[in-house]
């Protein structure tokens, strides 16, 4: 792996806005951020060899609609954990020749058709303890957490406050209404301990991001963003229902968050933000135990006083989050994390920001270490 330490970089980012749009499709979606990110970074499309997609129907029909014939194509799942793995896999497709440009992409209209993920829409796939919904399972894991170490719902509250505050640096967020713990502990329950704002927000949207070789990278209109470090860890023997591990998925991102680190060269002190999916808010608390941010059962006290708000030790999902911004799984943190690197967030911005780190724990782990071009 370390040989393809800063072999590969993004060149180029787009998304669409986030919202309800039933008058539009996934592929319709997709071109938009498509064409946004070739504006991004001024690449002639015909250049572009390499296309993959997520939670996009048919790929064949993606590359018509686009008007792309590329050399390398892979379609993936319609999982949250797909993007970390996704950018990995166009990571290594480009080093190993397969293709030069790759352009990634990934669509949502959960919101217009209403999806659920969860209950009838899924039957089998959560029954084993009960679940209907990965809500369900993520609260039965928090309250797992809540026993084991005394963590509570206050300190779980000091992730969604900071993420929200974060979105509301953040024009393009769909939530733009600060909330405070109080307004956290007194949100309705959805599955108890976790509440209305332990939950991320599904809607319509778009995202887009192009990669190519490190050497290519230095011909567009931005500088390259650097992919310095990745890894990745599955657990599927303790995680065979998809959202609950007794164990918080803690030795898969331990085992990532090293490989990552180790690729890249760096450590906890150098990450200047991180990008943490949030589908529900007890995921970062996992996610920063996992990375070793703080030993196993501190994240609680670790969070507490605004430790993840811009300005303070470790600013997370400075564009607002699947929490406050849009559930995107996972594509539009990794979008950020490039903003974040080349100075484009404005009032979110993280002062002289050099090192971004992404992350989902899930029971496909995987983390990537970005790096200033």
């Amino acid at each position: 792996m370390q040989s393809l330490k800063n072999a590969a970089a993004v060149i180029g980012v787009g998304n669409t806005a986030y919202g309800n749009f039933p008058h539009i499709d996934e592929y319709g979606l997709a071109a938009e951020a498509f064409r946004n990110a070739v504006n991004d970074c001024g690449i002639d499309k015909n250049e572009i060899d390499g296309l993959v997609v997520c939670r996009i129907p048919y790929y064949a029909r993606m590359g018509e609609v686009l008007g792309l014939d590329p050399r390398w194509t892979l379609t993936l799942p319609p999982h949250g954990r797909m993007s970390g793995i996704g950018i990995i896999e166009a990571a290594t497709a480009l080093a190993a020749g397969h293709c030069k440009y790759v352009a990634l992409m990934y669509a949502n209209i959960g919101r217009s058709r209403r999806v659920n993920y969860g209950g009838d829409e899924s039957p089998g796939v959560w029954d084993p303890f009960g679940f209907t919904s990965p809500g369900a399972a993520h609260a039965m894991a928090f309250q797992r957490h809540m026993q084991l170490y005394g963590t509570t719902t206050r300190q779980l509250a000091e992730v969604s406050v900071a993420i929200r505050h974060h979105a509301c640096l953040n024009p393009d967020a769909v939530m733009q209404k600060p909330i405070s713990i109080d307004d956290h502990e007194n949100a309705r329950f959805i599955t108890a301990p976790l509440r209305l704002l332990d939950y991320c927000l599904i809607n319509d949207g778009a995202v887009c991001m192009i990669l190519t070789t490190a050497d290519r990278a230095k011909d567009f209109k931005k500088k390259p963003v650097m992919i310095s470090g990745f890894g990745g860890q599955e657990s599927f023997t303790r995680s065979s229902i998809s959202n609950f591990d007794m164990d918080f998925w803690h030795p898969a991102v331990k085992s990532a968050g090293e490989q990552a680190y180790g690729m890249a060269g760096v450590g906890h002190a150098d990450i200047d933000g991180l990008m943490c999916y949030d589908n529900f808010s007890p995921t970062v608390l996992f996610s920063l135990e996992g990375l070793g941010f703080c030993k196993q059962g501190e994240s609680g006290s670790f969070v507490e006083g605004g430790t993840l708000k811009l300005g303070n030790k470790l600013p997370v999902n400075t564009d607002g989050g699947h929490l406050s911004n849009s559930y995107m799984q996972g594509w539009a943190l990794n979008v950020e994390a490039v903003r974040q690197l080349r100075g484009e967030c404005g009032a979110r911005q993280i002062p002289d920001c050099e090192v971004v780190q992404y992350v989902q724990a899930t029971p496909c782990t995987r983390s990537i270490i970005y790096t200033r071009g």
